[in-house]
């Protein structure tokens, strides 16, 4: 009976590692499709120096989602979503008077809160990080 839940309870992390990492890495994609867009957006919102942040929103959208899709890194780059979630939120989705921004502003909250669930509870066995903490204990190199 503990191996099923057990079991279970790996494939729910997993499940929540994609559903979280799944609006990340679209989120990366559409800012590689729409390069000039998403760096106007950025400037237009006041941030100093857009192509910069552009750069580094692809990377930690898309690179961070991919980390955290295999979970490899994984409390580190849910770490990094939520504060990169929360900073988005506060940056871009202010205009509170505005019911859809607001729903963003929250969604980019929510996000976060599962983002902390992660880092509180790990990856799960299903990830990359369990396969190395298995191997190193093994005394395999990790």
């Amino acid at each position: 009976m503990k191996t099923t839940f057990n079991t279970s309870q790996s494939a729910l992390a997993l499940a929540g590692r994609l559903l979280l990492a799944a609006i990340f890495i679209v989120g990366g994609i559409g800012k590689l499709a729409a390069a000039g867009p998403t760096q106007g957006y950025i400037a237009s919102v006041g941030l100093p120096l857009p192509v910069l942040s552009y750069v580094a929103a692809v990377i930690i959208e898309l690179g961070g989602g991919l980390m955290l899709l295999v979970g490899y890194r994984t409390r580190l780059v849910a770490l990094v979503l939520a504060a990169f979630s929360i900073i988005t939120a506060i940056i871009f989705h202010n205009a509170f008077g505005d019911q859809n921004q607001f729903i963003h502003f929250l969604k980019n909250l929510a996000m976060a809160g599962g983002l902390l669930q992660v880092i509180a509870f790990g990856p799960g066995n299903f990830s990359f990080d369990n396969r190395r903490q298995t191997s190193s204990t093994r005394g395999f190199a990790a």
